[in-house]
């Protein structure tokens, strides 16, 4: 067994959020990392989710903000393999998101055969995926990664449309609310 205190950032911010809004949840931490980095069951026990955890800071650049960049309230860039991606073992993929201007976060709780299904949309011909994600401060959630300055521009503006990359569903949708 390896030591069990070796819980990075994101794993922290997720096991506190899901305490916060969820009370009757229990979070636990596997002692082996295998692909699940935080288990979530009810009191009993009865109902189990397994998450992957992956936590980004901003990427935004600092100093003056543009209109563009005002309108992005948090994001995050990753950088996954494909063939990990499409055999994670784990129920959901959590994506937590720094919002830029405080110290919140945003989480997009997704089934890693979804993400994958929409990366091989995204980038059929990519082994490691580069994603970005952002989203929006009328609480719209985004897949930026390749798109064209139009594209995000319209993004801000809220009327870009997309469904492969849109990911507003999954945003802080936690599959708890009723265990």
């Amino acid at each position: 067994m390896r030591p069990i205190f070796t819980v990075h950032a994101g794993e922290y911010l997720v096991g506190s959020e899901i305490e916060a809004q969820f009370p009757d949840m229990r979070v636990w931490i596997p002692s082996k990392d295998d692909g699940i980095d935080l288990l979530v069951t009810d009191k009993k026990q009865k109902k189990v989710a397994s998450l992957q955890v992956k936590f980004s800071k901003d990427h935004l650049a600092t100093g003056k903000e543009s209109r563009a960049t005002a309108e992005i309230k948090s994001g995050g860039w990753w950088k996954f393999d494909q063939k990990k991606l499409s055999s994670s073992t784990a129920d959901f993929w959590v994506l937590v998101l720094c919002e830029f201007n405080s110290r919140k976060y945003d989480f997009v709780v997704v089934k890693p055969a979804e993400l994958a299904n929409r990366y091989a949309k995204i980038a059929p011909d990519s082994t490691t995926i580069q994603s970005y994600f952002w989203v929006t401060q009328a609480g719209r959630c985004w897949e930026t990664r390749g798109l064209a300055k139009n594209d995000l521009s319209q993004i801000c503006s809220g009327v870009f449309t997309n469904s492969v990359r849109d990911f507003t569903n999954f945003l802080n949708d936690w599959p708890f609310g009723v265990a």
